[in-house]
């Protein structure tokens, strides 16, 4: 703890404190001025919709996007929504606010309207006791509260990407409340020799997925909220099952049906991870180790040289996030980032450091390191282990959880390192 404070009251006395400017370029001491902004700024009267459900401040323009960058649309012209992704360039702490929490579709799909009070989810296969749960029965039942990060396999780095929206925007991070799956099937009796679950939604195409029940027993959960309120339908209103660290498709939006099995199922969802490399084909449920510098990232603009505070996210479906490091010199030299807050398992940690720009061109990288140890690998590390070329053709096999560089131009622009 005293080196912690040693270290912060050296980076003051190095010229950066905010009595001795913090050194920030331009801006102007305050003594003696006169606020810059009106005195009386424009007044909004109220009205019934912004009484009913609160809007935000028209001066807040952070939108999603469709995703890949020059892919599908979504919105189509018939209506169906494929990718969007979120904008992590704006975000602030670590919790995605549900309006702009990224979406995934079954290869694009129109949006099911179900009312909950019709709505029924059956557990049936290798139980004593099949049941089907109404919406009020599972809200009858002990429930949990828990934050975790979904993430789509799309979620990847490329040469075309710009943005931190279109590397990494594919993931977001909010508060699930709902009931422990392990409640409900212990509720319905696991049968001997049940190994495996089928999870079902009522998508117009059924993206069924199959998991082992390890994972139903161990912190598998069905939501009904998400960050306070219903989980919205974009997200799989009325329920969605939350499969914390799995990569997103298996995160089953409008459930409907889970069947105990005694085997792997072949079903919809899964035939995308079918590969002739069984090593590949394994990378591609836990989300490996994975971190990216949100500012500052591509697209935006440094003013001048001086002091900033890089912030960035980092995740993994191996558990809480114990390390991140930061780059500041294209990973030639590594530092220790702080948390904004206490790391919590398979959710998003926000991480900063603090950093004097001396004005010339360089690169940011970040690192992290989950609970298990695992720790995030650069790109030429993972073209190294498959030894494959690092070249323009590179992909990354499996999950894309590779270190993102953001290249710094001496005139404060900012690029993707890997274009």
């Amino acid at each position: 703890m005293g080196s912690k404070r040693t270290a912060r009251r050296e980076f003051l006395r190095s010229g950066a404190a905010l009595a001795g400017g913090f050194t920030l370029g331009s801006v102007a001491p305050a003594i003696g001025q006169t606020p810059a902004s009106p005195a009386s700024p424009r007044m909004i009267k109220g009205d019934k919709d912004q009484i009913a459900y609160g809007d935000r401040s028209r001066f807040v323009t952070s939108v999603r996007i469709s995703h890949p960058m020059g892919g599908r649309p979504s919105p189509d012209s018939f209506g169906l929504v494929f990718h969007v992704a979120s904008p992590l360039q704006d975000s602030v702490g670590v919790i995605t606010p549900s309006s702009l929490h990224y979406v995934a579709t079954t290869r694009g799909a129109f949006i099911p309207d179900i009312d909950p009070r019709e709505h029924r989810l059956m557990i049936h296969g290798m139980v004593d006791r099949p049941l089907t749960f109404t919406m009020e029965d599972l809200k009858r039942l002990p429930s949990v509260t828990r934050l975790h990060f979904i993430e789509c396999a799309g979620n990847r780095s490329s040469r075309r990407a710009k943005t931190v929206q279109e590397t990494h925007g594919m993931t977001s991070c909010a508060e699930w409340t709902g009931v422990l799956l392990s409640t409900l099937l212990k509720e319905c009796g696991l049968k001997g020799g049940a190994s495996w679950f089928v999870a079902e939604g009522a998508e117009e195409v059924k993206g069924a997925s199959s998991m082992p029940i390890a994972k139903a027993m161990d912190d598998c959960l069905v939501a009904y909220a998400m960050n306070g309120e219903a989980v919205r339908p974009q997200q799989g209103f009325p329920l969605r099952l939350m499969v914390p660290g799995f990569e997103g498709i298996f995160h089953t939006k409008y459930l409907r049906r889970i069947k105990v099995v005694d085997r792997y199922y072949m079903n919809y969802n899964d035939y995308g991870h079918l590969d002739q490399e069984r090593k590949v084909a394994a990378l591609s449920y836990q989300i490996g180790p994975k971190s990216v510098i949100t500012f500052p990232s591509g697209g935006q603009q440094l003013p001048g040289r001086g002091f900033y505070e890089i912030s960035g996210l980092a995740w993994s479906g191996g558990g809480a996030i114990k390390k991140v490091e930061v780059s500041t010199d294209a990973g030639k030299h590594w530092n220790n980032a702080e948390f904004k807050g206490t790391p919590q398992r398979m959710a998003h940690t926000r991480f900063s450091y603090q950093w004097n720009w001396d004005g010339q061109e360089t690169e940011l990288l970040s690192r992290c390191t989950d609970e298990l140890g695992q720790v995030q690998p650069s790109r030429a590390q993972v073209a190294k282990y498959w030894n494959k070329p690092l070249d323009p053709s590179f992909t990354v096999p499996g999950l894309d959880n590779t270190i993102q560089p953001w290249r710094i131009a001496s005139d404060g622009s900012v690029t993707n390192g890997n274009a």
